[in-house]
């Protein structure tokens, strides 16, 4: 092959290096491939939402002006800054893989900056009297199970809904241990004390071992909506109105390093499945046992 055919080849293989995708649709796909199932259908709706609100616009037409529109009309529009924080960050993220694959010429979300939101774990964590009461007022086994394995084993609920028979597995002095598969494909091995163990396994029966630990009314696994359903229910008897799953997860954090406290810290790390340590520090900040002013003088 001449020198000039090499040339006009690599030429070729150049623009259709930096021409990844010739599609939204395409831009979409490969921005979704390969993450979690539930991450999927959230970013898909806010792409979606976001689509709409520019009328369909091709992304390699969307200004930085339209960013800026949209952010101010997610505030218009009532949405809490958390619910805000989530939408934007799904755009700037699907923006800046456009860009990255050479779909767009530039990354308009980069200079839209995420709201800042207020800390609210403190008002999100329960006591232990609370969880103890809602667990022993859940009128059926396998809600109590739940309720128990998202409590003392920190899990999403998404990972408690997922789990299957074989991710289940006997350990000595009656512990279980449960292999989650969780958040950025991490998978994490938890134990579950005892008294969590008899009432998990014995929800087993004859089921199989690719079989759900959760089974739904239908016989099919548990959903996220079924268990969320469950959490909100059993927080209702016993006056929390408002308990969510994560605040089972939150309660299994602050309640381990309250009793535990910081040496515990990079054990509760690797239970919940925290990327960060500092992630797993703010529940030291969020329900601290000590603070300057209790060292100042009475006045």
């Amino acid at each position: 092959m001449s020198g000039t055919a090499v040339a006009v080849q690599g030429a070729g293989r150049a623009v259709a290096a930096g021409r990844q995708a010739e599609t939204d649709a395409q831009v979409y796909g490969m921005w979704l491939h390969g993450k979690a199932a539930t991450t999927q259908r959230a970013y898909g709706r806010e792409a979606a939402v976001f689509a709409a609100f520019v009328g369909g616009a091709p992304l390699p037409t969307v200004t930085l002006g339209d960013v800026q529109a949209y952010s101010d009309h997610l505030a218009a529009a009532g949405l809490a800054p958390a619910s805000q924080a989530r939408a934007l960050a799904a755009l700037k993220s699907l923006l800046s893989f456009a860009h990255r694959i050479g779909y767009t010429p530039v990354n308009v979300g980069a200079a839209e900056k995420l709201p800042t939101l207020r800390l609210m774990l403190a008002e999100r964590i329960i006591d232990e009297d609370t969880v103890r009461r809602l667990i022993v007022a859940e009128p059926t086994p396998r809600s109590r199970a739940l309720l128990r394995v998202l409590y003392y084993g920190g899990l999403r609920v998404s990972e408690a809904v997922g789990l299957r028979w074989r991710d289940v597995q006997a350990r000595k002095a009656g512990v279980v241990q449960v292999t989650v598969f969780g958040k950025g494909g991490q998978t994490r091995a938890v134990p579950l004390p005892p008294h969590v163990a008899e009432g998990l396994t014995a929800l087993r029966g004859d089921a199989d071992a690719d079989a759900p630990v959760f089974v739904g009314r239908r016989g099919g696994a548990l959903t996220a909506g079924q268990a969320w359903r469950i959490v909100k229910a059993a927080g209702a008897r016993v006056g929390v109105p408002a308990l969510s799953p994560h605040w089972l997860r939150h309660a299994c954090a602050s309640h381990a390093l309250d009793n535990g406290g910081e040496r515990i810290l990079a054990t509760v790390q690797a239970t919940l499945g925290h990327a960060s340590l500092a992630t797993t520090g703010r529940y030291l900040h969020a329900r601290p046992g000590d603070s300057a002013g209790m060292y100042l003088p009475v006045v």
